[in-house]
């Protein structure tokens, strides 16, 4: 083979160059370039794994060949062309029988076989077995290929050869035959292969499995252009990093005596994933040469099948006319009933898996995963990803980031609680209102309230005050920072999950149109500026009609919420006079506590009934757009579904912080709604009580109907579709697919719903975490069970989910920044106005016995609650009472020359917490911005690496394609050149 220069600019340079024929026979072997040797450099450490997985899948769909031949090279030429190298360079080292095993990164086992017009190839090439440098053992497979379990499992065709990569259910009793008949042919023209059988349990059942070969899996991944891997990866060392060596030895060592992280998890007990060290690029039958292909079963992944027929389903006609088109449309009109990729076989084993190891990935993730004694474990996010596709992966990765960065806002919220707690009886404030028994406050209510002792409400003055102390502003800034910290380091997780799951490049290549989008707009094509390709194509008219329909159609919705939180408050202004008249002597004393309290139920019962309503007109909304893309139509149905229940969820709970006794008047003038109920008032220990008690009833009881209905309702759905089974048929083999069938779908919104519930409980745990320090720990514990709880639903009630990808969490990340700004301002607004910090302030540094001199026996803030409360004269009232009460306000007594009127200390007060909220939110907003661009989106080494490796792919795959052409001549007759022929 004729050698060429280390690298393709010097290779270019001998283009033109006349060689002789003697000089072409002299040589034997393509030299490679030096800038490709540190990829290829640990392509043995590998090669037994490889094998291996050879040996465990038998080909099912062709006839055996005659094992071909692989290229050799002699052990000293190798170290020839090796001591050559290494004077070349130093740095890069790697061994020439290490690139005559994998220069073209070929593996193929013996009974691959290609039809394609398009895919004309040195079957010489084709790597069927490797040597090892080493004798270390591989990690133990999965049996989850063995041909016996999956035909027991009825993951084959009842030949026994054709594995199912989908499932499709209908009723014989259906009449719409015909649609079913044309799509069926269809598929089969597309090159899909489909066995019908009856159900066991079920005779009016009938399954469709539908099996796709191998020449229209090749034709559809080159056509969605979905990347494979081609070669293996050796990671790339510099110099900074070499010169670190001494320091990473020194804490592997220390890692060592220290006992094992109980929190890790086995990763002896998983597969070797090796997918995930491999160079990738689009698929192409022209270049298949290029492509690791040790066993065409297995070369393209069970997720990758999956979603290539569902694409196929998706795009393919069932009667005449452009819009017929797509299985979702047939499951719509009741042509079939159901269509989902079926799991890999039972999730449970009569046999322990650490004796005889898991029988599938399913069973692995239930064992390793779903099992609630793995609580504290850390998810097996590559095995995930490999099941259930990366946009299920992704979500899992996102809700245990999550997760972990709620372990230190916990654990600051708690010391904030446990401050209060522990101050709570030193507090001044407190120890004045439970002292004040001569103070009287005036009747909160017309008629059946009376006077009330200021000290009665000693017990609320307390619970108040462990809400609102002294760290209640650290704790609000510590969140705020909290949530940009959580973002940032977020986004850097992402971008180092979205190079190992190799999605880098994916959403350019491979986002397509909506069948519906293509359906609707087939007539008005215009050429696509990224493609080049004419397209469908949605007039802006047509658009901006559509989205301002849908504009309406959100504010209607919104305004319906409002008008729900105004009869709660209604409600509450109503039963406030019949609690205070209440015959049981607990609630009369109580009255305000017992009119919160039922107002939060009510309210509580609204919004989960509103939701109802929410979905399906959000629903509608949505397909009235007809978004482009099935990500666009995700991002849009996700953000009409927040902004409902956002405003749904937390309306009450902005009218208590900022509305509720702001605007009551003053005793003898109080404001009335229409006249006829007077506005409701604050407890005399402030408006922060009833803030706690909505959040925390309504984050509380919610936690908990979700957790229900996400998998009480499925298990007692699974449950009574057993029991139907169990009395209808006695002792038959159920199949893996009708088991699944038996399972509950996944909601057709996909994770839309698992996204909106963690975001919401994102808002509550930063948006008014000034009034509820103890947020984000219920969102903690919360968390812990709500992954394990989705765990075993994903893995043991649901059918599998089409295995999806994506490249990040989609919209949710912008609707996280978005409620971390709304959440500086509302803390912002809490601490100055809802809570009494600001007024504490003010009088300790210019109306208490500290403005003037300052004794260290002497609180600041001492006679603050004879300052906060004002005079009314009882006889103004012509109710036959004299003397004063008392009411919380900053009016004139009524012997003064104005009274009833705002004083001079309201005023400087009012000034003190609008400055407050100008401070908080600049110095806040400033701590954020300079936190984010301290953290980089990308790690710097992932960024070198991307860059690197993008470099090497183009250079090897140069090369590859140079070396195979130049087989090709050799086979043909002709002569080798250096350049291309």
């Amino acid at each position: 083979m004729v050698h060429h220069s280390g690298s393709i600019q010097s290779f270019k340079q001998q283009k033109g160059m006349n060689i002789s024929k003697s000089e072409i026979a002299k040589e034997t072997s393509l030299k490679p370039s030096r800038r490709s040797l540190p990829c290829l450099a640990q392509s043995y450490a590998y090669s037994k794994s490889l094998s291996q997985s050879t040996s465990l899948f038998q080909s099912v769909e062709s006839e055996s060949q005659d094992p071909t031949s692989v290229t050799s090279i002699s052990a000293d030429k190798a170290e020839q062309v090796n001591t050559e190298e290494e004077r070349k360079d130093s740095v890069l080292k790697c061994s020439f029988t290490d690139l005559s095993d994998f220069c073209l990164a070929l593996g193929k086992d013996k009974d691959f076989t290609d039809e394609s017009e398009h895919a004309n190839y040195d079957r010489s090439r084709l790597i069927k077995d490797f040597v090892p440098k080493n004798n270390s053992e591989p990690k133990p497979r999965l049996p989850k290929n063995d041909m016996n379990y999956i035909a027991s499992s009825g993951l084959l065709f009842k030949d026994g050869k054709k594995r199912i990569d989908y499932i499709l259910v209908y009723r014989k009793s259906n009449i719409q035959y015909d649609k079913r008949n044309t799509f069926e042919k269809n598929l089969r023209a597309e090159g899909l292969m489909l066995e019908k059988e009856p159900a066991v349990a079920n005779p009016d059942i009938m399954f469709i499995k539908i099996h796709i070969p191998w020449d229209t899996l090749c034709k559809y991944a080159e056509r969605l252009n979905i990347r494979m891997p081609f070669r293996k990866k050796s990671y790339y060392t510099d110099r900074r990093s070499k010169s670190m060596g001494r320091v990473q030895k020194y804490f592997r060592r220390i890692k060592k005596w220290m006992s094992q992280n109980p929190m890790v998890l086995d990763k002896s007990a998983f597969p070797d994933l090796e997918d995930s060290d491999c160079y990738t690029g689009p698929f192409s039958r022209a270049r298949i040469h290029h492509f690791i292909i040790n066993n065409k079963d297995t070369f393209f992944s069970n997720a990758t099948r999956s979603r290539i027929v569902y694409h196929m389903l998706q795009h393919t006609k069932y009667e005449n006319g452009i819009s017929k088109v797509g299985i979702c449309k047939l499951i719509n009109n009741g042509s079939y009933i159901a269509a989902f990729p079926p799991h890999e076989g039972a999730y449970k084993s009569n046999q322990p898996i650490k004796t005889h190891g898991p029988q599938n990935n399913r069973h692995l993730l239930y064992e390793r995963w779903a099992r609630w004694g793995m609580w504290y474990k850390h998810q097996p996010l590559d095995l995930i990803r490999l099941y259930f596709g990366e946009k299920i992966g992704l979500y899992f990765a996102w809700l245990g980031w999550y997760t972990g960065m709620l372990i230190p806002a916990a654990i600051v919220g708690l010391c904030v609680f446990f401050y209060g707690i522990l101050t709570m009886n030193a507090s001044q404030v407190s120890q004045e209102i439970c002292k004040a028994t001569e103070v009287f406050m005036c009747p909160l209510c017309d008629k059946n309230c009376s006077l009330q002792r200021l000290n009665e409400s000693c017990i609320y003055a307390k619970v108040t005050y462990l809400f609102d102390n002294g760290g209640t502003v650290f704790f609000a800034i510590f969140m705020a920072i909290w949530a940009t910290v959580f973002l940032e380091f977020w986004k850097r997780r992402r971008s180092t999950l979205t190079y190992t799951w190799d999605l880098i490049e994916w959403e350019e290549e491979e986002e397509t149109l909506r069948p519906q989008f293509e359906a609707k707009y087939y007539k008005m094509e215009r050429v696509n500026p990224i493609s080049g390709k004419p397209e469908p194509h949605q007039p802006s008219s047509d658009k901006v009609t559509r989205l301002l329909v849908s504009i309406s159609g959100i504010f209607f919705m919104i305004s319906l919420v409002i008008t729900a939180v105004f009869a709660v408050v209604v409600y509450r202004l109503v039963v406030m006079e019949q609690f205070a008249s209440f015959k049981w002597n607990f609630i009369k004393q109580h009255w305000q506590f017992a009119t919160s309290a039922a107002a939060v139920c009510i309210n509580f019962v609204i919004i989960m009934a509103l939701n109802v309503a929410y979905e399906k007109i959000a629903y509608l909304l949505t397909n009235l757009e007809y978004p482009r893309t099935e990500s666009e139509w995700e991002n849009s149905f996700a953000l009409k579904m927040f902004l409902f229940q956002f405003v749904n969820l937390n309306s009450s709970i902005f009218y208590i912080a900022f509305f509720l006794g702001r605007f009551v008047g003053h005793p003898g003038k109080y404001n009335k709604l229409f006249n006829r109920w007077r506005l409701e008032e604050c407890h005399p220990s402030g408006c922060l009580i009833d803030l706690c008690l909505q959040m925390g009833v309504i984050m509380f009881l919610k936690q908990i109907w979700n957790n229900f209905m996400e998998l009480g309702y499925p298990l007692i759905q699974n449950w009574w579709s057993r029991h139907k089974i169990k009395r209808g048929i006695q002792d038959a083999s159920i199949p893996q697919w009708e088991n699944d069938w038996n399972l509950q779908p996944m909601n057709i919104h996909g994770l839309m719903d698992e996204y909106l519930e963690m975001v919401l409980q994102f808002g509550f745990t930063t948006i008014f975490v000034a009034a509820f320090p103890l947020a984000p720990l219920l969102a903690l514990l919360n968390n812990i069970i709500e992954i394990r709880l989705d765990a075993y639903k994903f893995v043991t009630q649901w059918r599998r989910p089409l295995p999806a990808r994506a490249t990040d969490i989609g919209i949710w990340y912008g609707i996280l920044e978005g409620i971390g700004i709304l959440a500086v301002i509302t803390n912002a607004f809490v601490i100055a106005i809802t809570s009494d910090y600001i007024p504490r302030f003010v009088y300790e540094y210019k109306y208490g016995p500290c403005a003037t001199h300052f004794e260290y026996s002497e609180s600041c803030l001492t006679g603050y609650v004879n300052n906060s409360l004002s005079f009314f004269d009882l006889s103004e009232l012509g109710l036959g009472k004299s003397g004063y009460c008392r009411y919380r306000d900053y009016r004139g007594p009524p012997w003064s020359s104005k009274p009833y009127e705002f004083t001079l200390q309201y005023w400087h007060i009012l000034a003190a917490r609008l400055a407050f909220i100008i401070v908080f939110e600049h110095l806040v907003f400033g701590i954020k911005s300079f936190i984010a661009y301290l953290i980089p989106d990308v790690p710097k080494n992932l960024y070198d690496r991307i860059r690197r490796e993008k470099y090497l792919v183009q250079e090897m795959m140069y090369e590859a394609e140079l070396e195979h052409l130049q087989q090709q001549r050799r086979k043909s007759g002709h002569p080798v050149h250096h350049e291309w022929p």
